[in-house]
């Protein structure tokens, strides 16, 4: 039989169609973790529940995070992920369980990294990955500082790539991390250094580029956004 202690509870409950975090203490048996529940504690705990962060206007229409499901979501990604141009850098084409097997790594219980679609006025149209750069193998190569937020992205329509449209999501998406997470100092990506067009929609929406890094696989370009800095850059 389990013990019976004091356990801190984290409950998550629905109010007007909003998700409500609220921590308690109980006394119950020591809970059993499902599978399905680790992804959406983990995220709560680590990078300040991304599903709640709501919209932002943007000159292309409103911007939101959604976190994936897979049930849902797998032959969409799997598409995108097959588009050549994405495939030169995400390296993730083939059948949809190459694609199903990268996402459940962002969601095996440690859940560092939080896989989301990018919505424009509703539509699915790119793909984001917002992860804890300071507890991420990546902070072996350069100065972390606790509560760093990394985001990896792609967009998944050609039609939308090639005109901006990048620039501007990258800005809204770093100001959803740093109005999201009040914790959070810096906003940091690594694009493949030959990325010419993602270097330079990072350079324009407020990231600076400090120094490039030798990650495994790639040459990458730091970026880094300061949230000191957010309103000058």
């Amino acid at each position: 039989m389990p013990s019976t202690d004091f356990h801190t509870g984290v409950l998550l409950t629905d109010v007007a169609g909003t998700d409500v975090l609220r921590t308690e203490v109980f006394r119950t048996p020591a809970p059993r973790l499902s599978a399905e529940s680790l992804p959406r504690l983990a995220e709560a705990d680590l990078l300040d529940s991304p599903a709640a962060w709501g919209g932002v206007t943007t000159r292309s229409g409103v911007f939101r995070l959604e976190p994936v499901r897979l049930d849902r979501d797998l032959e969409l990604l799997t598409g995108w992920m097959n588009d050549p141009q994405v495939d030169a850098y995400w390296e993730l084409a083939g059948p949809a369980a190459v694609t199903a097997a990268h996402v459940w790594r962002q969601l095996d219980g440690e859940s560092r990294s939080i896989p989301c679609l990018g919505l424009l006025d509703g539509t699915p149209m790119s793909y984001w990955e917002i992860y804890r750069a300071d507890l991420d193998p990546l902070s072996a190569y350069y100065p972390a500082r606790p509560h760093d937020t990394g985001i990896h992205l792609l967009i998944g329509d050609g039609t939308n790539r090639g005109r901006g449209l990048g620039t501007a999501l990258l800005r809204a998406v770093a100001d959803l991390v740093l109005d999201n997470r009040p914790r959070c100092m810096r906003v940091i990506a690594e694009p493949d250094i030959r990325n010419t067009p993602s270097v330079s929609a990072f350079l324009n929406s407020g990231f600076r580029c400090p120094a490039e890094i030798e990650l495994p696989g790639k040459r990458a370009a730091l970026m880094i956004r300061e949230r000191a800095l957010r309103n000058l850059l």
